[in-house]
This record gives C-alpha cells, structure tokens and sequence, in this order.
C-alpha cells in the first residue's frame, strides 16, 4: 500500500479522543481504525457522563422539590396532563448539581478507561486480565447503578405517582385515626383525674334537668293543675338555681380548672394533628420511596433489564479495550514511553528477576539518579580524606611545639 496518508481528524474527533483519555500526536500518525477506535470510547464516556448529569439532576429535583399531600396535586394546577408546574429555585440548584454530578463522572469514566491496558494484545479475555480489571468493574458498576435509578423512576414516573398518591391516602387516614384515639383517651384521663367533682357535677346537672322540666310542666298546665306559675313552680325555680349555682362553685375549684384547661389543651393538639397530618402524609414522596415504588411498579425483570443496560453501557469500553489487538497506535505509545524514559536516563529491563511470590518484576535503573549519588558519595569520600590529612599535620604542627618549648606550650592551654 504505497503513499497511504491518514485521514486529517476533524475537531469533533479530536475532542471525543480526549474523553477517551487519547493521545491525538500518536492518534494522528496512527491507522483510521485506531482514530476510530478511540472516537467511540470517547462518545461511550462523554455520553455516560451527560447521562449521569440528567440522571444526578433529577434525583436531586425529586429530593429537594416541594412536597403536597397528594402528588396528582401538582397534575390539577396545569394546563395538560403532561405539563407539571415546577419550582424555579429547586431546578436551579439541580442543573448546578447536575453539572457537577456529571462531571465526576466524566473524569471517572475516564481515568478507568484511560488506565485500562491493552492487556496480552489479544481478542481473548484471560483470567488474569478479568482479575486486573476487577476493581475498575466494580467502581463501572456502582456508577451504572447510581444513574439507572433515577431515569428508572422517571421512565415510571406516572405510575408511581398514583401508587404514592395511594400510600399518601392510607398514611393520612392512619394518622387522623390515631389523633382520634390519643384525643379520646386524653380526655377519659382528665375525666377519670376529676373523680368524684365530676359524678357530683354530672349529679347536680341532671337535677337541674329534672327541676326545669318540672317548672315547665307547671307553667304550661301539664301537669295537670293548670297553667299557673304558683307556689309548686316557684319552689322548682329555687331548687333549680340553687343546683345551678353548686354547679357553679365546683367548677370554680382549682381541680376543675386544671381539668379544662386541659381539655382545651387536648382540643388544641388534637387539631393540630389533624392539620400535621397531610403534611407527614406528604413526606412520602422522596427518592427511596420512588425507587422502591418503581421496582413495585415495572417488576424485577424489567428492573434487571434497564439495570444491565447502563451496565453494559458503563463496562464496553472496558471490555473493548481488553478485547482490542494491539494496534499502530499502541506501538507508537510504547515507543513514545520508552524514549520518554530513555531522555530522562532511566533504564526498563522488563521480567528481570522473581519475587517471593512467584512473580515477575521489573528491574528499573535511574542511571541520573544513580548518576548523582555517585558523584555525592565520591564528594563525600574526598572531604573525609582531606579533613584526615588537615588534622594529622595539626597534631604534627603542635607536636612540633611541645618539642621546642614544653613550658610555654602548657601555659598557653
């Protein structure tokens, strides 16, 4: 194949073969498969990371939104079935989240498949190369999970929407009925504290009943003397306002007191459990119900399946480049790295020796590292000679002194 030229890349390709982690210098001077290789492992991870982005950005929405106490409250103020109203400031705050969700992504999906070897170089997935390859699948895996469920529970989302509404009902009812109960029982207690004030109460009222009956009957004829408000009918004005007024001074004692005050107090809770109970019924709408409600809704089968989608998805370029055979482009990579290193004096001497375990290793040599240590420890070793000379021809320098006059020598020390 004479004069065969590369296609020039445009900068489209160019950008999807940074995303894969690429070098477009070698990419350039490599075949068409390769630049072609790489442009799709781009386009696998900047779409994974847009889709984590949409994906991060609704969860958020759906956390944060306001909630109703009926989700299908937000369907009755739009204008179509389809048009739901939404809150301004949430969605702010999920497109910045969004944006810095995929992001991460983004760069993680990258340093995996930037860091993922080629390998032996052959179409066959070895063991060894599944073992090698394991903690990227796993972190793959946890990123394919974390963006399935939200488009899951979106994909659902109308379905889900009835079955909270649904949850949101029974949870309302249950907390009125308990409100009920804790109310009923609130006040037999304050009754019961009551004790014997209120059997004479509930006594007195029913007197008084009986002494206004009687005074009616009198003044209306019925009981059978005629009409006449006379002696009989005084008489039961009197017992009754004398009832009426014991009534009175019982109910102004400190334990009947203390008693309504209490049941105003129960009254007041009581109400306010019934108006709480809409709003706790509403906090049923959050993003593990939703989840829950979503694999309720679709099934595990269909679940599973748009699980291994995003699976599938978030591992290929995994795979792929275990499965790809070494190519221009990964000679040319190997050449660059190895002069790379050769212009930086350090020497490779690749399956050099066995360790303990069995396995292979590198001998790697800094020839300027060594280099320079030799020249320190040479350095080193000259001044240790020059100080040894210095001070032997001091010590012969005094000796010399001692022999010419011992006296002074000793008194100048």
């Amino acid at each position: 194949m004479e004069n065969y030229t590369t296609p020039k890349p445009s900068n489209l390709m160019k950008f999807m073969w940074n995303c894969a982690g690429g070098d477009a210098f070698l990419l350039e001077r490599a075949t068409y498969s390769d630049q072609v290789k790489y442009f799709c492992m781009g386009g696998i991870v900047l779409a994974t990371g847009i889709m984590a982005s949409l994906s991060g950005g609704y969860a958020f929405y759906t956390i944060f939104s306001p909630k109703t106490e009926n989700v299908l409250d937000k369907m009755q103020v739009a204008k179509s079935a389809t048009e739901i109203p939404i809150d301004i400031p949430t969605v702010i705050f999920s497109i910045i989240f969004g944006i810095i969700w995929g992001l991460m992504i983004y760069n993680i999906d990258r340093f995996i498949v930037t860091s993922t070897g080629k390998g032996d170089g052959t179409e066959a997935i070895t063991m060894q190369e599944f073992k090698s390859s394991l903690p990227r699948l796993i972190m793959g895996c946890i990123i394919a999970i974390s963006i399935s469920k939200p488009v899951e529970i979106r994909m659902f989302k109308t379905e889900i929407d009835l079955e909270i509404q649904k949850e949101q009902e029974k949870e309302k009812t249950n907390l009125i009925n308990l409100a009920e109960t804790n109310f009923k029982k609130a006040n037999e207690q304050t009754e019961k504290n009551l004790g014997k004030i209120q059997k004479d109460i509930d006594d007195l009222q029913k007197m008084s009943s009986e002494y206004s009956a009687n005074l009616s009957a009198e003044i209306s004829g019925k009981n059978g003397n005629g009409a006449d408000y006379g002696p009989r009918a005084k008489q039961f004005e009197r017992l009754k306002g004398e009832t009426e007024t014991k009534i009175a001074t019982l109910k102004q004692t400190p334990e009947y007191k203390k008693a309504e005050q209490d049941k105003a107090e129960n009254e007041a809770k009581y109400k306010q459990d019934i108006a709480d109970a809409g709003k706790k019924a509403a906090s049923l709408d959050g993003l593990l119900i939703r989840i829950k409600k979503a694999h309720e809704v679709a099934g595990t089968l269909i679940t599973i399946f748009i699980t291994l989608l995003f699976l599938a998805i978030e591992l290929t370029p995994i795979f792929f480049k275990m499965m790809l055979i070494k190519s221009p482009y990964d000679y040319l990579y190997e050449n660059r790295n190895e002069m790379k290193l050769a212009e930086n004096g350090i020497e490779v001497r690749y399956d050099l020796y066995t360790d303990k375990e069995g396995i292979e290793r590198h001998l790697v040599i800094n020839h300027e590292a060594d280099k320079l240590i030799f020249e320190k420890v040479k350095i080193a070793e000259i001044q240790k000679e020059l100080t040894d000379y210095a001070v032997e021809k001091y010590k012969e320098r005094e000796k010399q002194k001692i022999d010419e006059n011992p006296e002074k020598y000793i008194q100048e020390i």
